[in-house]
C-alpha cells in the first residue's frame, strides 16, 4: 500500500493578504515523502522525497492519487485549505489522516509538532515557520535552499510520530502546566481497509 507524508509552506502572512482565508495565503512550496508499505508488517518498502515549487504543483498530484493514507499534521485545519486554488476539487474527501486532528480528539485541544518531536523523538524543529515566508520573499539561492529544507525537515518529523505511534500506540509531549504526557493512541488502518493497486495518474 502506500502513504503520503506532506507539508506546505506559504508565500505570505494572513497579516499581508487581509483576510482569514487560508487559500489566499499562496503557496510557495510542497515536500512530500511517497513511500510503499507492506499491509502486513507496516514496513516501509520504498521512500523518496520530493519538493515542489508553486509552478511544480501540477507534477505533485500523482503521488497523492496514488495514496490509501495522506498524511499530514494540521493538514486538514491547514494545508488543505490552503492548496483550494491548486488542487483538484475533490482534494478535501482524499483518504487524508490529520495527526493533529487525531490528537485533539483524544486530549480535547491542540498540540503543536513540536512539542511531540521533543518528547517523543527527542528532536526538535529545524527552523520556525515565520523564517519560511522570509525566505520566500528574499528569493535568493540560499534563502530558497533553506525553506525546502525546512519544509523537508516537518515532513520528516510527520513521518517519524506517525510511525512511533504506528508502533508503540503512544506519544509523548509536555503539556501547557509543564506536565509530562504520554497518550494512547490508535493509527492503525481501519479493519475492513483494503490496500489497492493504485497506479500514479496524470489527472
Amino acid at each position: 500500500m502506500w502513504e503520503t507524508f506532506f507539508d506546505i509552506e506559504t508565500k505570505s502572512w494572513f497579516d499581508e493578504t487581509g483576510t482569514s482565508d487560508p487559500s489566499d495565503l499562496g503557496v510557495s512550496v510542497v515536500s512530500v515523502y511517497h513511500r510503499q508499505v507492506d499491509p502486513q508488517t507496516g514496513f516501509e518498502i520504498t521512500g523518496e522525497m520530493s519538493s515542489f515549487w508553486e509552478h511544480q504543483l501540477p507534477d505533485m498530484w500523482s503521488l497523492f492519487r496514488q495514496a490509501d493514507r495522506i498524511i499530514g499534521f494540521n493538514s486538514l485545519g491547514f494545508d488543505v485549505p490552503v492548496l483550494r486554488p491548486y488542487s483538484p476539487a475533490d482534494f478535501p474527501k482524499w483518504p487524508h489522516f490529520d495527526i493533529m486532528d487525531e490528537v485533539k480528539k483524544i486530549v480535547g485541544r491542540r498540540v503543536g509538532l513540536n512539542a511531540f518531536a521533543k518528547d517523543t523523538l527527542g528532536r526538535s524543529k529545524t527552523d520556525e515557520g515565520v523564517n519560511a515566508v522570509v525566505y520566500w520573499q528574499k528569493g535568493d539561492d540560499q534563502s530558497l535552499k533553506l525553506l525546502k529544507s525546512y519544509c523537508e525537515a516537518d515532513v520528516t518529523l510527520t513521518r517519524d510520530i506517525y510511525d512511533f505511534a504506528m508502533k508503540n500506540k503512544h506519544l509523548k509531549y509536555t503539556d501547557h502546566w509543564n506536565n509530562p504526557r504520554i497518550i494512547p493512541v490508535n493509527f492503525s488502518y481501519p479493519q475492513d481497509f483494503s490496500p489497492t493497486s493504485k497506479q500514479p495518474s496524470l489527472f
